[in-house]
């Protein structure tokens, strides 16, 4: 008997050979083909045919931005099983943190105001709330290097001498699982779960409304999603889409939108000047994975593990996981080499789209113009960014009276947006180098711009203050400090008066030259300095 119960255990123990399916695709369609039969509709009536609803009388809304101390926060990524780095089983590292822009949002806890909370100040009122939020978790762009890895892994296996072992072995069954640019389920929960947040937090300023909202997304699959899941949890599954009107900008080539500038401003499209974040991140690239090349490559036979493959790999772990719930290329990298996918994440979008990149501030400066034409109540008469002044013009699909606003975007939008606003203290610490990850470093792409991000400004009464109407900003639940703006002085809560923003906001677009920046021709600065969003001049 324990003969036979060793033998059963044995094919457990030895490695897994190498399938010629290994690498490549697998894809699944819900519904089954022929499953929708409309002729059975009628057995299944909804709930206002049917009746019987009971008691159905609302409450007042809540407004716990102002009551609730202390602040809930996000703090974890449930459904998802946490991964962990191929060094820190169990260990308090959170490898998910440390993703970049493929993370999932969590609270940040400062900017450098530790003693602010999102929390309204204590004898303040809230007026109005203004939020810009980032799609969420989706699979990998059509174009990226993700699919690419797989088709190369499959390229390897269907040839002699294809073989993977050790921690790698894995791969020799390995298949490809993941969709292209729409959101995983993942990132439809995150979406709901910020409406519902939303409605909490800001609900009471619904009783402002005197029409229905109107909220805006862009017309990409992902962001029609993101939005219509975050109105579902802000207002009700069952009632959303007669609750406020959705206006879906086209997002396209020559479409100006504010909410994807890229498309109309060809220098950010340039492989030298749009891409030279990835041009850094490479360099770093070369550096943080040296250690686990060595490691890894031989665990695996007739496939070169080069150092963009390994990047890759690295990929995958955010990819799956958000997507499939777990992924085995997590731990395949230390908690250092983690950290050194962070930063390069940081690379990419510090000189791609953020402070060190000379259209980042052009690209945000459309918004800009939106936020202050929405605070001044005064519609937009100048015409000289990605503005849309078709629907910019009319005060149906660009009110300027409403007390809540909530814009869908992308990562790299957020990016350039806070440094169109001059958060001067995200760029504190300077142009980022890449042969060394500086300590204290101020600007973190997972805290900027992660999957469902929130940049929310707050527009706060404090009728004790010499100035009684105020502005602060919170970027995923952290509050920024403004004192990059213009007359905007420091503030242990992060509050600058709001006529001192406004005039330091005319004063920001003034800066910013978007036909030169976006259009001129003319090469990045070497070296690159830029910690504006501008060209130098």
């Amino acid at each position: 008997m324990l003969a036979t119960v060793l033998l059963l255990a044995l094919p457990f123990c030895v490695a897994e050979s190498a399938s010629s399916y290994a690498g490549s695709t697998v894809a699944d369609s819900y519904p089954p083909p022929g499953a929708t039969n409309t002729a059975v509709d009628a057995y299944f009536p909804d709930a206002s045919q049917v009746g019987y609803a009971g008691p159905t009388s609302t409450g007042a809304e809540p407004a716990a931005i102002v009551t609730a101390v202390p602040f809930s926060k996000v703090e974890n990524i449930f459904p998802l099983s946490r991964p962990n780095s191929a060094d820190g089983a169990d260990s308090t590292f959170n490898v998910t943190r440390h993703w970049g822009n493929l993370s999932p949002m969590y609270s940040v806890e400062s900017f450098g105001l530790p003693d602010a909370s999102p929390i309204i100040p204590e004898g303040c009122g809230l007026n109005a709330v203004h939020l810009l939020m980032r799609h969420g978790a989706r699979y990998p762009t059509s174009t990226g290097g993700i699919a690419r890895l797989a088709a190369d892994i499959h390229a390897a296996a269907v040839k002699e001498g294809f073989n993977a072992t050790a921690d790698l072995k894995f791969l020799a069954t390995w298949t490809y699982k993941l969709g292209a640019e729409i959101l995983t389920p993942f990132g439809r929960e995150s979406l709901f779960s910020n409406g519902v947040a939303f409605r909490y937090r800001y609900g009471q300023l619904l009783n402002g409304f005197t029409d229905l909202p109107v909220f805006r997304t862009t017309s990409e699959d992902r962001m029609v999603d993101s939005a219509l899941n975050f109105a579902a949890g802000f207002f009700d599954v069952r009632t959303y889409e007669t609750d406020y009107h959705q206006e879906i900008l086209i997002e396209e080539y020559n479409f100006n939108n504010t909410l994807a500038p890229y498309d109309v401003c060809p220098n950010e499209n340039s492989v030298d000047i749009g891409y030279f974040g990835g041009t850094q991140a490479n360099k770093w690239a070369n550096i943080y994975l040296e250690d686990a090349q060595t490691r890894l490559q031989p665990m695996i036979q007739g496939f070169n593990l080069t150092i963009s493959r390994l990047v890759y790999m690295q990929q995958m772990c955010a990819y799956e996981t958000v997507a499939l719930g777990y992924s085995k290329f997590c731990d395949l990298f230390t908690e250092e080499e983690w950290e050194g996918f962070e930063y390069y994440n940081d690379l990419v979008f510090w000189y791609s789209c953020g402070p060190g990149n000379p259209t980042s501030a052009a690209q945000g400066l459309g918004y800009v113009q939106e936020l202050v034409s929405r605070l001044t109540h005064t519609p937009i008469n100048v015409w000289n960014s990605s503005t849309n002044s078709t629907l910019d013009s009319s005060n149906i699909t660009f009110p300027l009276n409403q007390p809540i606003y909530v814009d869908a975007t992308h990562d790299v939008v957020i990016s350039n947006i806070v440094t169109a606003l001059n958060f001067t203290s995200l760029a504190a610490t300077g142009p980022l180098p890449t042969d060394h990850i500086p300590p204290h470093r101020s600007y973190i792409a997972s805290q900027i711009a992660p999957f469902a991000g929130q940049l929310v400004a707050q527009v706060i009464s404090c009728p004790a203050s010499e100035e009684p109407t105020h502005i602060r900003f919170l970027l995923n639940d952290g509050v920024v400090p403004l004192t990059g703006i213009h007359g905007c002085m420091e503030d242990s809560n992060g509050l600058c008066a709001l006529p001192s923003f406004i005039s330091g906001m005319h004063e920001r677009i003034g800066e910013i030259n978007y036909a030169h920046d976006c259009f001129a021709n003319y090469t990045m600065p070497d070296p690159d300095n830029i910690i504006d969003g501008r060209y130098p001049s």
